[in-house]
């Protein structure tokens, strides 16, 4: 019994758009160790199609290129998981570049504004 409601658990899962790719597959991993641990097999290649299916669309480009250029029934958990986090790390890279892009844009938007009122200002200095 305890298998079958661990395997529903497994089924039920669905990666949440705010988590990371990390916490996912060690939430999955979690589940398969414990229907293992009660005997059971399970392999790694349902767990790779477990999360090819339930990865939110943000990935969906990683998904396709491995899709396309591998066999899907050989590749490895590890080489699937390598795939989608370098993925994540890259849009979070960006994501924190463009942060310090904007905040370069405002300090030289705040300094070019400075500059004006100090230019525009008619203080004479004796």
């Amino acid at each position: 019994m305890q298998v079958l409601n661990l395997i529903r658990e497994f089924e039920m899962q669905r990666m949440n758009e705010s988590k990371t790719i990390k916490n996912y597959s060690d939430r999955l991993l979690d589940i398969v160790n414990k229907v293992r641990l009660l005997g059971t097999d399970f392999s790694y290649s349902r767990i790779v199609q477990k999360i090819l299916v339930t990865v939110p669309e943000k990935f969906e480009a990683t998904i396709s290129l491995i899709e396309n250029s591998k066999d899907v029934s050989s590749i490895t958990l590890a080489e699937l998981l390598n795939a989608l986090q370098a993925q994540e790390q890259r849009r979070l890279m960006r994501q924190a570049g463009s942060v310090k892009g904007a905040f370069f844009a405002k300090s030289q938007n705040n300094l070019q504004q400075r500059n004006r009122n100090y230019s525009n200002s008619n203080t004479t200095f004796p």
